[in-house]
């Protein structure tokens, strides 16, 4: 019975993925814990794989509508691929399975990254809610103060930063993106969505690379699940033409923010034991 709520939830996550160019992790990681029971560890890394897969199908009716910014896209992946593989291939395996021990209390690696990944999603709801002011294109006046270079090297940071916090949770990083190209590139906000699944497909399933030879991948598991995703994501594209995503932003924040305070509330329970 929780499986089929599972690859049902799992529908339900590519059709945000494809709706809003984000989310797909938020959603992935817990389901593949807390309905699947795989370690979080694990967990993070069928995230990368599942949600750069699913992005590429996610794209396809924005490639049809001509949204996506090939260049800012390309821009902003290179930098974020090389800081999600680095995490991957090089910190997350070194990391000790007891971070900090204190008394009763202790840290474990797998409590940390839950921690971190709840942390960023409670982060990223508050920008969800609140997200039109910042949502809008930079004026013509804004674009001249900003010089070429300054903004390339502003994407290409952020990008970076994007891709080390990716490869650390295995977070697409959606949420983090879209701000970042409508601020900085000055993309407007379907075009946004749009380059934004082009960079979480490059840059998760790069650094679903790093967990090759690392992690034991169940590739049926994978395989099943990815497919209910697909169907999702592609339900989502076609969605996108008739709802608007800036409606769908500020509720699916709240959900994001209520899942992330249970997420939190779980691993510090689950710390006394």
């Amino acid at each position: 019975m929780i499986e089929f709520l599972g690859y049902g939830a799992a529908v339900l996550m590519g059709a945000v993925l494809g709706l809003i160019g984000g989310g797909g992790s938020i959603l992935t990681v817990p389901i593949l814990v807390y309905l699947f029971g795989i370690p979080p560890v694990l967990a993070t890394a069928y995230s990368l794989f599942i949600v750069g897969l699913t992005s590429i199908f996610g794209i396809l009716p924005y490639l049809r509508a001509g949204q996506v910014q090939v260049k800012t896209g390309i821009l902003f992946s290179i930098p974020a691929m090389t800081g999600v593989f680095v995490a991957r291939k090089f910190v997350v395996p070194v990391l000790p399975d007891k971070l900090l021990s204190l008394g009763t209390f202790i840290l474990t690696k797998d409590m940390a990254l839950m921690g971190l990944f709840a942390v960023m999603m409670v982060a990223a709801s508050f920008s969800m809610i609140r997200s039109r002011p910042a949502a809008e294109p930079t004026t013509e006046t804004d674009k001249k103060q900003t010089s070429a270079l300054t903004k390339t090297l502003m994407i290409a940071v952020e990008g970076l930063v994007v891709g080390l916090l990716t490869g650390l949770v295995g977070a697409g990083g959606g949420f983090l993106v879209i701000p970042v190209l409508v601020i900085f590139a000055g993309l407007e906000m379907k075009a946004a969505v749009a380059t934004s699944l082009l960079v979480i497909s490059v840059k998760s399933l790069v650094g679903f690379l790093g967990d090759l030879g690392v992690q034991p991948m169940d590739w049926l598991f994978l395989g099943g699940f990815s497919v209910f995703t697909i169907v999702g994501a592609l339900l989502g594209g076609w969605a996108s033409k008739y709802v608007p995503s800036d409606k769908l932003k500020p509720a699916f924040g709240w959900f994001v923010l209520l899942m992330g305070m249970f997420i939190l509330l779980n691993t510090g329970l689950s710390s006394g034991h």
